[in-house]
């Protein structure tokens, strides 16, 4: 079977987030998908299937960190959407059945994909006491993420202060179920982007990721509310970057950027 490997949410390899990617039969057994997703060894690895016509959703999507299975991967969602539509194995929109509910990603002309996700809902906490030392900054405030997200959003100073992150990774994981986001508005925003986040999501096997899709599913509506506009762009500012154009619907949000398949092979296993 082809396996390929597709950057996603940048227009130029090696930038973005790369996914492994795999369109099978049908769904071998659970063992085996986490087995590839940690021979892959990056973030996620998204494993699709067609389903039958006349139903709710065009094919099934899972994605496996080289650790464990997730309920949402944005940049993955991505990387398929785009090997379907740049190997002619599927024309137009697209639905993805998942543990998530069924997922959208549109095409544009452009090359660009948008997804339709489901909007995180936000519930203000307090800080947690320990954060700050964790994440080597004092965030002034912290929201959760609900379940599909799993993560803890916090709000830190300023952009130079979400760039310049040592994070102690291990200590994070005891505040989320899966990670935390640390976000600011951006310095200049005439540079193209309205906010910057990074990812730093250990309890799934991952120190930082590169960009978040699903992250943005929160991260879209805290900055829409505070900015007053329901379109934005962010930035995520890891080592790789990446930006991400989001636009809040109510309760969705559509996360739209490009993907570049840049590895592309024979899986013998």
């Amino acid at each position: 079977m082809r396996m390929r490997i597709v950057d996603a949410f940048t227009d130029r390899p090696f930038a973005g987030n790369p996914a492994g990617v795999l369109l099978l039969d049908d769904f071998p057994e659970d063992d085996w998908l986490q087995h590839v997703a940690l021979e892959v060894n990056h973030a996620e690895t998204a494993f699709a299937h067609p389903l039958p016509e006349g139903g709710e959703a065009d094919w099934a999507l899972r994605w496996f960190t080289p650790a464990t299975e997730v309920a949402m991967c944005g940049h993955a969602t991505l990387a398929t959407a785009h090997v379907l539509h740049t190997t002619g194995t599927h024309t137009g929109p697209v639905r993805f059945a998942t543990r998530s509910g069924v997922l959208l990603a549109t095409p544009a002309d452009d090359g660009a994909i948008t997804l339709d996700f489901p909007t995180a809902p936000l519930t203000p906490v307090e800080v947690p006491e320990g954060v700050a030392e964790a994440l080597g900054a004092a965030p002034s405030t912290a929201m959760d993420t609900g379940p599909h997200v799993g993560d803890l959003l916090v709000r830190l100073a300023d952009e130079k202060t979400v760039r310049g992150l040592d994070p102690d990774h291990k200590a994070l994981a005891a505040y989320s179920s899966r990670g935390i986001i640390a976000t600011a508005p951006a310095e200049d925003p005439a540079r193209g982007y309205d906010f910057v986040s990074r990812c730093f999501v250990p309890n799934v096997g991952i120190d930082e990721d590169p960009v978040t899709g699903s992250a943005h599913t929160a991260l879209a509506p805290y900055w829409s509310e505070r900015l007053g506009r329901a379109d934005l762009t962010g930035l995520q500012a890891s080592a790789r970057s990446g930006l991400v154009r989001t636009s809040v619907r109510g309760d969705r949000t559509l996360l739209t950027g490009h993907a570049v398949t840049v590895i592309e092979g024979e899986l013998l296993a």
